[in-house]
Order: structure tokens, then sequence, then C-alpha cells
């Protein structure tokens, strides 16, 4: 696959709590940091204290190729226990030309859940681009590798996913 493609990865799991204890677990932005080995912090910026469509908040990453980046990413899609979707922009211009348009991200990242018998079902999704990124960066000193580092790029992020929902399943199923 090409990176002008628009790659994506999916990944998806059954958790045996009701969809509201999972809808708080999926929009904790700051849940994703303790469960993940790129995404170090994150915070809600300009007053925002939770997801709302528009709302805007700051990541910190880090990557053993790619070192440190910071991000910003927009709530672009929120459907009470159903939907929660944002993309994620390059507001310093690592990869690139700076950029705060959703509409030209990093990446999009998507939560979606739907009831499954007692409990829900939780799918999680990125596609990468369109805007440039690590990858871009990447295809351009090895253009003829392309279809590797985009291989390569969607492994890394379908890992960091099955951890993630690995980690929201145990909490969301632990019993008070």
């Amino acid at each position: 696959m090409r990176y002008s493609d628009g790659p994506r990865v999916e990944c998806e799991v059954h958790i045996e709590a009701p969809a509201a204890r999972v809808w708080a677990l999926v929009t904790d932005i700051e849940l994703p940091a303790r469960l993940s080995n790129e995404l170090q912090r994150v915070a809600w910026l300009d007053g925002a204290e939770g997801p709302e469509p528009g709302a805007r908040f700051e990541g910190h990453n880090h990557n053993a190729m790619l070192g440190d980046w910071r991000t910003v990413s927009h709530v672009i899609e929120l459907d009470e226990q159903r939907v929660f979707a944002w993309a994620v922009t390059d507001v310093d211009g690592r990869y690139g030309a700076p950029t705060v348009d959703p509409a030209k991200p990093l990446a999009t990242w998507r939560y979606e859940l739907e009831a499954d018998g007692e409990g829900t079902r939780l799918r999680q999704s990125a596609l990468i681009g369109p805007g440039p990124s690590g990858v871009t960066l990447a295809i351009e000193r090895w253009p003829d590798k392309e279809e590797e580092l985009v291989a390569l790029r969607l492994g890394e992020l379908r890992a960091g996913m099955e951890t993630a929902l690995r980690g929201i399943k145990a909490l969301a199923e632990e019993r008070d």
C-alpha cells in the first residue's frame, strides 16, 4: 500500500461492560498515554474539560526512530456512547509546513462503540495522512521502500491499538 492510498488500520474487541463504562474510558484522553509506548502525555487546550466537537488537545509523543514531537488534535466527530474521532495536526511543522487544519491531518483516529449482547464491541481505527508525517519523511529518504515503510507503520499502530484495547477491556471489566 502506498501513502497516497490512505493507509488504515483497525482493531476491535468485545468488552463485558456497558457502553457507558467503555465510553468514559475512550473519551478520557489521558488514558492512552498510560497504555501507549509512543504517546507520552496529553492535555485539553483552550479551557476544554472534555470532548466536544471542535475541542482541541495537545499530545506529546516519543518514538525511538523519530524522537520527540508535539501534536494538536481536533475532535471532529462525537456521538455520545457511539463515536469519538479526532484529527491529529502538525502544529509545529515537524514534518512539513505547520498546520492546524484538521482537514490535512497527520492521522485521524476513531473509536466506535456498538452494543454487543450484554457488553460492547469497541473498534479503534487510524487513518494515516493525508498530511505529511514521519512516514512521508522516511518515504522521501527511501522512495523505493514506500510500501515497506507504510506496512511497518501500520504494524506499529496495530500493535499499539491491540495493547490499548486490551487495557481498556481490562479496566472496563474490573469489578468495583
